[in-house]
This record gives C-alpha cells, sequence and structure tokens, in this order.
C-alpha cells in the first residue's frame, strides 16, 4: 500500500514540476499568467498588511483597563520598537528600514533572488513599526512585500536572470498600485525606481500586475482617489512663477530630509548595541515626541488631508514640516522597518500649505488657496527626494483625479527633482545602497569589484630586500623571481621604496661597470602605493590606474607595518572576469535538481551544451584532479552550487583541489551524449 501511494505521489510530484516547466518557457505565460497572479498576491498582500496594521493599532491602544495617561505614549512606541528589532534580528534582517533599496540590491547583486520569509518578516514588523505610531508609511513595505512574492514565483520557477528582475519589478508596481490605487504611477515607479530600465519586455508584465493589484485594490477599498481635493483652478497665468519658487523650495526641504534620514542612521549605527535596543530607545524618545506634536504620529493621512482643504493654519504647517522629518527619521533611522514615501507626501503637503499659504495672504487676486500648493509640493517633494519626477507627477495625478494641476505639478516637480539631483549624488533610496558601496547607475561591473575584497586576490610572495643588497644580487634575484617589482622597507618594517625593470633598464648599458658599486637604494623609487587586505578590488583598481603599475604591496589593516604580500592587476582582473561569469551562468542557465525527461541539456553554442546535475555517489570525498573528469568523462565542469541554496548564487568556481561533497550540485558543460552520460552516473 505504502509503495503504491509513494507512486502515486511520486507522478503528481512529476506532473507538477512539468507544468511548472512548460509555464517557465512559455512567453505567454510569462507576460500574462504569471504577471497576473503576481498582481493578485501583491494587491492580497497590501489588504493583508492593512488589516495587520488595523489590528495592531487596536492592541496597541486599545483599552488595557488600567490608566496610564501619557506614559502609554512613550510606552506604546517603545514596546513596538522592541517588537520589530526582535523580527529583524532574530528573523528577517531585510525588513530593517524602508524596504525598496532592499529590493533594488537584490536586482543589482542577486539577480532579484529575495528571501520567501521576506513576505512575513517585513508585513508583521511594518504593521506593528506603524501601529504602534512610527512615523512612516505602509507604500515602502508593500513594494518589498509584493517584489518578494515575485521574486517568490521566479525562485520556484527557476526563471533566467532577466526574467526574475521583471517579475521582481511586476510585485513591486503591484505593491504601489494597491496602496495608491494608481496603476499608471505604479508601473512607471517600477521601471524608473526600481529596474531603472525601461523596455517593452518588461513593461508589458508590469502593467499587468499592476492593473491586477488595482482591481483587488479597488474590491476591497473601493474605487476612489487616496486624497479628497478641492477643485482647482489655474487663478492666473502669472501664478505659474510662484509654482517655480515652490519647486526650489520643495528641493531644499527633499534633500534637509534625506541629510537628515542618515544623519540620524549613522548616530544609531554608531552605538554598539543589538538592534533591538536601538528600535526601541527609537520608538521611546518617538513618543516623547509624539506628546509634543500628535500629528506626526503614524502615516498622517488626516493631517495631510487637512493641509490639502486649508483647515490648518499657517503656524502649524511650518513646524510640522522640520516635526515630521525628524519623526521619520527618529523612526527609520533607529532601525525600524517602515516607507518613506508617506512622509514624503506629508512634508510635501505642509511645505506646499505653508508657501501657498503665505504667498495667498500677499497675493490672494492671482493665487489659488493653499490646497493647490499643498497638492503640487506633495508631488515635488516626492520626485526631489526619490530622483524620479515621472513617477511622483503621476502617482500625484492619480491618487486626485485631477488633470487641472498637471501643469504646475509638472513645473514644480521638475525643478525640484533637478536641483536635488544636483545637489545631492544619490536618492533617498539609492544612497542607502551607495553607502553600502553599492551604485546601481554604474551596473553590475562596479558592485562587482565592490563586493570583493583583495585578500581574496592576494599572493602571499613578496621580494623585500636590503637597501644595500648590490645590483649584481637584485639582477640575479629578478632573473629567478616572478615578481616585478622589488621593495624595501625601513627599519620598523614600513615599505618605503621599490625596483622594477624601469630602473633596471636604464642602468644595464653601464651594468659592468656599476655592478660592483651600485646597491639598491642607489635606484630605488619611493613607494607611495600600499593595500591593506580589506580593501575593496574596486579600490584597487583604482591604485593601478594612478601609477600604471602592476603589482601593489598588501599590508596589515591593523598593523600597516606588517607585509602580507602583493596583489597583481591580472589577479584583480581575473577575478573579476571569473565573477561575471559566475553570476551571469547563475541568472540565465535554467537549473533544475531533478532527472526527468523534460530536464535536458541547454545549447549554449554549436555542439556545447551546459546541463546542471546532482553530483555522482562516487564522486563525493575525491577531489577534481583524482577523477580527471575532463579526460575522463569528456565535460568541463563549470560552477559547484549547493542544493540548500541553488536559487541564490553558485558558490565555487571549481578547482582541481576541489574535494566533492554530498550537497553539492555540478554545472557541466560538453558534447550532449557526453553530459547526458555523466548526468546517469
Amino acid at each position: 500500500m505504502n509503495i503504491k501511494i509513494k507512486k502515486r505521489l511520486k507522478k503528481i510530484k512529476d506532473k507538477i514540476f512539468y507544468l511548472l516547466y512548460k509555464v517557465k518557457n512559455s512567453d505567454h505565460a510569462f507576460t500574462i499568467i504569471i504577471p497576473i497572479i503576481i498582481g493578485l498576491l501583491g494587491g492580497l498582500g497590501a489588504v493583508i498588511l492593512r488589516t495587520l496594521i488595523h489590528l495592531f493599532q487596536n492592541i496597541f491602544w486599545g483599552n488595557w483597563g488600567i490608566s496610564l495617561g501619557f506614559f502609554k505614549t512613550i510606552l506604546v512606541p517603545a514596546v513596538g520598537g522592541f517588537l520589530v528589532g526582535l523580527i529583524i534580528y532574530y528573523f528577517s534582517k531585510e525588513a530593517k528600514g524602508h524596504g525598496v533599496p532592499e529590493v533594488m540590491e537584490a536586482i543589482a547583486l542577486k539577480n532579484g533572488v529575495i528571501r520567501p520569509r521576506v513576505v512575513a518578516g517585513k508585513a508583521v514588523a511594518s504593521a506593528i513599526a506603524i501601529a504602534s505610531g512610527g512615523s512612516i508609511g505602509r507604500e515602502g513595505p508593500i513594494v518589498q512585500i509584493g517584489s518578494a512574492i515575485g521574486s517568490s514565483i521566479g525562485q520556484l520557477l527557476k526563471l533566467s536572470k532577466k526574467r526574475m528582475q521583471t517579475v521582481v519589478g511586476c510585485g513591486a508596481a503591484a505593491g504601489i498600485a494597491a496602496a495608491f490605487n494608481a496603476p499608471i504611477g505604479a508601473a512607471i515607479f517600477s521601471v524608473e525606481i526600481i529596474l531603472g530600465d525601461f523596455t517593452v519586455s518588461q513593461f508589458t508584465p508590469i502593467v499587468i500586475s499592476s492593473v491586477s493589484a488595482t482591481a483587488i485594490s479597488r474590491i476591497f477599498f473601493g474605487n476612489f482617489p487616496a486624497f479628497i481635493v478641492p477643485k482647482y483652478d489655474l487663478v492666473n497665468p502669472i501664478e505659474l512663477i510662484p509654482y517655480i519658487i515652490l519647486g526650489f523650495f520643495a528641493g531644499f526641504i527633499a534633500i534637509l530630509y534625506v541629510k537628515t534620514l542618515y544623519f540620524i542612521e549613522d548616530k544609531f549605527d554608531s552605538v554598539n548595541i543589538p538592534d533591538f535596543y536601538k528600535t526601541s530607545v527609537g520608538g521611546a524618545l518617538l513618543g516623547i515626541y509624539i506628546i509634543a506634536c500628535p500629528q506626526i504620529s503614524g502615516i498622517g493621512y488626516e493631517a495631510i488631508e487637512k493641509a490639502l482643504l486649508g483647515e490648518m493654519g499657517i503656524f502649524m504647517l511650518f513646524i510640522l514640516i522640520f516635526f515630521k522629518i525628524f519623526a521619520t527619521s527618529l523612526t527609520l533611522g533607529s532601525g525600524n522597518s517602515g516607507g518613506i514615501f508617506a512622509p514624503s507626501l506629508f512634508i510635501g503637503a505642509m511645505t506646499g500649505g505653508f508657501f501657498g499659504n503665505l504667498l495667498h495672504k500677499i497675493f490672494p487676486a492671482v493665487t489659488a488657496g493653499q490646497g493647490a500648493y499643498a497638492l503640487v509640493a506633495m508631488g515635488a517633494v516626492v520626485g526631489a527626494a526619490t530622483h524620479a519626477p515621472i513617477t511622483a507627477i503621476l502617482i500625484i495625478f492619480e491618487m486626485t483625479g485631477d488633470y487641472k494641476i498637471i501643469l504646475p505639478l509638472m513645473i514644480a516637480t521638475t525643478i525640484s527633482s533637478f536641483m536635488a539631483s544636483k545637489l545631492q549624488k544619490g536618492s533617498i533610496y539609492t544612497l542607502k545602497l551607495m553607502r553600502k558601496g553599492i551604485n546601481i547607475h554604474k551596473g553590475i561591473e562596479i558592485n562587482v569589484l565592490k563586493s570583493m575584497k583583495v585578500k581574496e586576490v592576494m599572493r602571499k610572495n613578496i621580494e623585500i630586500i636590503s637597501p644595500k643588497t648590490s645590483l649584481k644580487n637584485i639582477i640575479n634575484k629578478f632573473m629567478n623571481s616572478e615578481n616585478s617589482y622589488f621593495y624595501i622597507t625601513d627599519e620598523s618594517g614600513k615599505i618605503t621604496e621599490k625596483i622594477s625593470q624601469t630602473e633596471l633598464s636604464a642602468i644595464a648599458p653601464d651594468y659592468e661597470n656599476l655592478k660592483n658599486f651600485i646597491v639598491a637604494q642607489d635606484i630605488a623609487k619611493p613607494n607611495h602605493i600600499v593595500l591593506n587586505e580589506n580593501n575593496t578590488l574596486d579600490y584597487a583598481i583604482k591604485e593601478f590606474g594612478k601609477e600604471n603599475i602592476d603589482e601593489i604591496p598588501v599590508v596589515s589593516e591593523d598593523n600597516p607595518r606588517k607585509v602580507l604580500g602583493t596583489v597583481w592587476r591580472v589577479d584583480v582582473i581575473d577575478a573579476y572576469n571569473k565573477e561575471i561569469l559566475r553570476r551571469d551562468l547563475a541568472g540565465e542557465v535554467s537549473s533544475s535538481m531533478r532527472k526527468d525527461s523534460y530536464n535536458s541539456p541547454t545549447e549554449i553554442m554549436d555542439g556545447l551544451y551546459l546541463l546542471e546535475i546532482e553530483v555522482p555517489s562516487n564522486f563525493i570525498g575525491k577531489k577534481i584532479r583524482d577523477i580527471d573528469v575532463r579526460n575522463k568523462y569528456g565535460v568541463d565542469i563549470i560552477l559547484i552550487k549547493k542544493k540548500e541554496s541553488t536559487n541564490k548564487l553558485p558558490t565555487k568556481i571549481p578547482d582541481a583541489n576541489y574535494k566533492f561533497q554530498a550537497e553539492d550540485n555540478l554545472l557541466i558543460l560538453g558534447d550532449r551524449k557526453k553530459v547526458e552520460s555523466l548526468s546517469k552516473l
């Protein structure tokens, strides 16, 4: 009976895998069916997050049966921050912070791979942070949740690198569309901010996901604009001039917002305590702040609507600009989980409301009320903070449904974004990545170099000679050494000078006359460049270029007088090329753990096939050189991956001394028959 059940289950399993295989390789399914599924799930993710926020709000702020007075306002954010910190520390570190930079990092460095647990971790952590009073938004978390859903589906189907990035973009678009009821702006958000690449092949599935998520959102929340705004009219064409000024003002406020956020984050990062203590302290400080200014608590949509409807005084509008900047920076800087989009809208509404209120008092006949300026500044601050003006314009337009606002919105947002991009190197999203050495605008190549250290390619051999070494001995050493440079150290061991073939060539014609008189210190040149073992290869390659040299000495980071070896330019280039190959193959080769008939070799060029197989049992425990795979089986092992991490990048480019392990998967290259033959061992 058990055998029959096992056979039946195996058949069902085979059919499921075969169906997934067919779906994965169908352009029609990838363009339409998969995006619809991601959109529906992303929309449901947004619904679940909002439900969790309301649930935790009832728990945190409901009747506890005891009266704590204002102390409760401090205690709740502190407890909420502590719980969020525990989730981040023990369950999902990706749940920390905005959410959007983490998605961008996954696309730039991990081929779009996001751990499935991020869905649950981010949803619960962000819901607790927002519900307990965190001055943050739900849009960033929804984007990360949607992206994690898209990535999980891509991992299940084992999609290629390009398609993985697209399904992550589909998830991001689904999140924004469901959050704002703005399908067009959401699609643009995904290609302008998340992917940074607009192609028709990517845009079509992203739009489909965006529309699907919007449909889910409207089923649960209705088809209403996110904000109720007053009727807008351009009172006088001359009014466009104030909107230009507003663009500059909004750009300045956005820059202040970004700088404050990262300043406070740096302060918290400099404190050497576990993250869950930092989030708790940040929550407690925020609670004190909320007592002084309740409007900055939570997402803040109610305060935004008051600013739009002209129901807030000029002094309060001005104060809330800076209170919100500090409150959001405190919440996120301490390590809590939440988005920056809603706070950007809040800050923009207060900025424009203050500007419009003041302007209308001075020029009432030729200016609209403060609500129009508040609405325009919302887009201007978002555009300047994110460096994404098109997204900001379209989302504000869709959130309000008022086409008349487009002209001033375009003018102010374009100016603020231009100003911010000129005065600030990165956006509120990309700065977080740049501070980690990741520059998505320079592509994967620069990130590869920044992700590798000098110690990974360093050679331990280095030629150190005495300053009194004779010319004859130097020549002899050069003839028997593979190194291009000889180095001279002072009494403390610090490298001070070097000798290359250039110096030796200059005195070669007079060698016979000088060989008994010249010593090393007579021909040595000052050595200006050294590296430590933890420098990145990006830094190293720049140092090679400064003096156009081929070899640089490496010293200890802790003790610059301790010489460890040398790093060669050729080794850096070789390591870079191997890493690029490793990442490309990891993203593009369709892998499978199974040996089914539909798991056939992939032809990459005439007569050459790639196939991923489980390590043959008779290989385990033996070295590649001992088995002699190339000569015995006629194939090359290109990469070695681990079974428990098949969705991650390959872990090893094989060398002759690598010893096979039971959890290995081998990516093999060769003639079809030989590849298939090895797969059957």
